[in-house]
């Protein structure tokens, strides 16, 4: 056997074959890997030219195009970032202009172009709730039935269409009943009533009766047979401080988030968390009818991951763990594992104006989604939990985005209550 050599490179302590030291110059085919890489990136760092595609550009419509367009990748384009973000934009168009990147939509549609339609549709659906009803009959004949958000405005004719379709349609019905829950007029409450007293013959190809997706539209049935909407249309943004314009002392006092409870989870030993410590006359949630002047959400941010966490309001507003908690068969060794925030190092606040109910509707968009009201951003089927008390389900509250305000942060927290029995509830989604 040939005896091995040292490698050349210093610090390297790997031994090659003389017949590696020949092709490489000595060097272990690691660090000749390495010295590849190292002369690539310096070339394309020599060679690297900057492109700002929005230069000169001043038309909003124009600048929209251009994010939506696709890049090709090269290592050698460094490419600018436009200084505001898209779904700052769409907020900022005026009607005439959201009418424009309609019309371009549509143009995209009719070239073949449907992946960037889509995105310009759901944008102005989502961020600015517009009504685009007049383009549904073209997503139709491309039989695009999703994002099913994209018809919550359909008129009758087209809803008609679908109470028809889903009766035949197999390929499509999962779709189009989520379609008929955005929609979620009289007729459709009617229908979804009919079905949940006689389940039609295709209920059996379902994972669960069709009136349940109601839920994907923010709503259920009643005992009473009407629509019981579970979301608010009134809907304030969550973002970190820093990025807000200065608020009065009564504007930072409305809410707070993310700080340590006193209590203790009684499953992990850890400090709870309080999501949401908020004023119960704001508008997210005056509409709500709280008897306590502010409104806390607590929860345990470890086991809260895999279970459904329950707390009880005491007189004073305060949270206090729920005896109708279940601890799960697995709950992960935390001794070993790090928190992934310290909450107390994040600085939150409520933004001053309400947006769109639907503007983070829509988890696979660009935007933040950290809001208090609105559609929740269900990164998987909606989910809205019972009370363990009078066995409704409960109104969402509000949400928080770990990937807003942590680098690697991931997965969102969803709260809810029954103010009735006064019970919080949250669970979490993994992104």
């Amino acid at each position: 056997m040939a005896e091995r050599i040292p490698c050349k490179t210093e610090g390297c302590s790997s031994t090659i074959l003389p017949a590696t030291a020949a092709k490489t110059g000595g060097i272990c085919m690691p660090c000749q890997q390495e010295q590849v890489r190292q002369e690539q990136q310096a070339y394309i760092e020599q060679h690297r030219k900057t492109v700002n595609l929005y230069e000169g550009l001043t038309n909003l419509v124009d600048i929209l195009k251009v994010m939506h367009a696709q890049r090709t990748y090269s290592p050698l384009i460094q490419y600018v970032d436009y200084p505001h973000s898209k779904e700052h934009i769409y907020v900022s168009l005026t009607a005439a202009e959201a009418e424009q990147m309609l019309k371009f939509a549509v143009e995209l549609l009719d070239a073949g172009n449907e992946d960037e339609a889509e995105q310009i549709l759901l944008s102005l659906v989502c961020y600015r709730n517009d009504d685009i009803s007049k383009v549904l009959p073209k997503l139709i004949e491309r039989d695009m039935y999703y994002p099913s958000i994209l018809f919550k405005d359909a008129p009758p004719e087209i809803r008609e269409r679908f109470l028809q379709q889903v009766e035949w349609d197999d390929d499509n019905r999962n779709h189009i009943l989520i379609i008929l829950s955005w929609i979620g007029d009289a007729e459709v409450v009617r229908q979804f009533e009919e079905w949940r007293l006689h389940p039609p013959k295709w209920a059996g190809q379902l994972f669960v009766n069709p009136d349940v997706y109601a839920l994907e539209g923010g709503w259920e049935l009643a005992s009473n047979e009407k629509k019981r909407d579970l979301i608010s249309e009134r809907c304030y943004a969550i973002r970190l401080t820093e990025e807000q314009p200065i608020l009065s002392v009564a504007e930072t006092s409305a809410a707070h988030f993310l700080k340590s409870s006193n209590s203790n989870c009684p499953w992990c030993k850890r400090k709870l968390t309080i999501l949401m410590d908020a004023d119960t006359t704001h508008p997210s949630l005056a509409y709500l009818g709280l008897p306590m002047e502010r409104l806390q959400v607590a929860t345990c941010e470890h086991c809260g991951g895999f279970s459904t966490i329950y707390m009880e309001l005491d007189q004073q507003g305060e949270p206090v763990w729920s005896r109708f908690n279940q601890k799960p068969d697995y709950l992960p060794n935390w001794d070993d594992e790090d928190s992934n925030v310290a909450v107390e190092e994040i600085k939150l606040t409520l933004s001053s104006e309400p947006h769109s109910p639907y503007y983070a509707a829509t988890w696979t968009l660009t935007q933040q989604d950290s809001q208090i009201g609105g559609h929740p951003s269900w990164v998987q089927d909606a989910d809205f939990p019972h009370c363990p008390c009078c066995a409704q389900r409960m109104r969402f509250i509000g949400q928080l985005d770990w990937a807003d305000f942590d680098k690697y942060g991931e997965g969102i927290f969803y709260m809810f209550i029954c103010t009735e029995d006064r019970m919080t509830a949250t669970l979490y989604q993994q992104s």
